[in-house]
């Protein structure tokens, strides 16, 4: 127990050290993105920013919504989404993330529908939240989103309401039954919860994931609790201090209640993502996850806040409603900074992406870097290899035991935090109005 809590505190510290150093915006000259390279299959990345309540835990860029605001700004996610075509690329798949992508329904259906005249559009995966599980909505999202991740982070109450998620939302038996009218209007319907809340009993836990399997749903994601430090400060007044040394327990109680025995209910997609077992879900595309990062190394994303992955950098639009509009409609593109990652940096996050995906492929691995995954990276196979992380480790592949897929869950845990300290970099030069709005709840200081 001591060594693998000692491990884990390594391992975080490690990782996030590297994000500290690497993850650093520069700024951009660049008016526009780089063009597409031939041969790569592309998916677009869609930021709406707006939500009608703040959550204390979430650092993406989101601001209260305002129909006036938000309204030319759906306009303007169009223009920036055909300066891309002007570009050259194409798009199989669209992933629309927030913020609360459904907020203004109309538009956003207006959105995809733009993408589908204009792209190969296959599948779309789009973020809600529980009260858009209920008509008009569903009706209008029925054949334009093949896969729906809705937010319910926990069905318990007393979690909900300090997560201020209770009067918004509805109580955790109000959406359990709106998850089960929803379920059959998509492909794929994900719900998206937290585990390790500083207040979270096994009990709770458990209660949780036995909903989870009662509800219906095709899939589910459990993803830690993580800081980012635009949000620690509010996330400890409202929720308290995490308790980092039962994240293991909670991981490998979740994990076995969901995927593991004889005749498991879901099988595991990724390391905190389950597919509930029996179910086709390969009709809306060959890797079926709610993270789109898996399916798609690299991506150009669109809006407000919205981070880019192109040919290993890493690019940030301004956080700024206000400058994204001006630079739309001025006719180019909002980017405010950029971070070029070395070629360790790609291998380290390969290495975490493909274990994340429950394997990594050797083979490939040395194809696309010109060494192999011993060579590029000693120490962290090294590591993983002294704390019995691998159930597979031959010349072809490296899959992961239980303790492997939870030292994957730091390393993702803990870059994802980095993400969001990206994203505090670039939420630093807002000025103004924008600035003041606080990120506990929306109102102005």
């Amino acid at each position: 127990m001591e060594c693998r809590v000692i491990s884990e505190r390594m391992l975080t510290k490690v990782i996030k050290t590297m994000t500290k150093r690497e993850l650093k915006l520069e700024p951009v000259t660049e008016k526009m993105m780089p063009a597409p390279k031939p041969g790569i299959h592309y998916m677009l990345y869609m930021h709406v920013p707006f939500c009608q309540r703040l959550c204390p835990y979430c650092s993406f860029n989101r601001y209260p919504f305002r129909e006036d605001v938000a309204r030319p700004y759906f306009q303007n996610l169009r223009r920036e989404m055909m300066m891309l075509k002007d570009l050259g690329y194409d798009f199989e798949s669209i992933y629309c993330g927030g913020g609360t992508p459904t907020i203004m329904i109309d538009e956003l259906c207006e959105t995809l529908d733009l993408a589908r005249e204009n792209f190969h559009i296959k599948e779309v995966c789009s973020e809600t939240n529980p009260n858009h599980l209920t008509q008009p909505y569903l009706d209008k999202m029925k054949g334009r989103i093949q896969r729906l991740s809705v937010g319910v982070q926990s069905f318990d109450d007393t979690l909900l309401k300090q997560m201020d998620r209770y009067d918004k939302y509805g109580s955790g038996d109000e959406i359990f039954e709106r998850i089960g009218i929803a379920k059959d209007y998509f492909d794929i319907l994900n719900v998206d919860m937290i585990f390790n809340f500083p207040s979270e009993t096994e009990d709770v836990l458990m209660r949780d994931v036995e909903r989870i399997k009662a509800c219906g749903c095709q899939q589910t994601t459990f993803s830690p609790l993580y800081f980012s430090n635009a949000t620690t400060r509010h996330m400890l007044e409202t929720l308290g201090k995490p308790e980092w040394d039962r994240e293991f327990t909670y991981y490998q109680m979740l994990d076995e209640a969901l995927a593991g025995g004889e005749n498991p209910e879901f099988e595991r997609r990724t390391v905190w993502t389950f597919n509930r077992a029996g179910r086709d879900l390969h009709a809306c595309g060959e890797a079926p996850v709610d993270e789109f990062g898996v399916s798609y190394e690299e991506y150009p994303a669109i809006g407000s806040g919205s981070v880019t992955h192109l040919d290993g950098t890493i690019y940030v639009n301004t956080f700024s409603i206000k400058e994204y509009n001006e630079d739309i409609e001025a006719g180019h593109m909002s980017l405010m900074g950029k971070t070029k990652m070395s070629k360790h940096d790609l291998m380290c996050y390969r290495f975490m992406q493909d274990l994340y995906a429950l394997r990594l492929d050797k083979k490939r691995f040395e194809a696309d870097f010109g060494e192999s995954v011993e060579r590029g990276l000693p120490v962290e196979m090294a590591f993983m290899r002294a704390n019995g992380a691998f159930a597979t480790d031959n010349e072809d592949e490296l899959t992961l035991t239980t303790k492997g897929r939870y030292y994957t869950l730091v390393m993702q845990r803990q870059f994802l935090s980095g993400l969001n300290e990206l994203r505090d970099q670039a939420r630093a030069q807002l000025t103004g109005p924008e600035r003041d709005l606080t990120f506990a709840d929306g109102t102005v200081k």
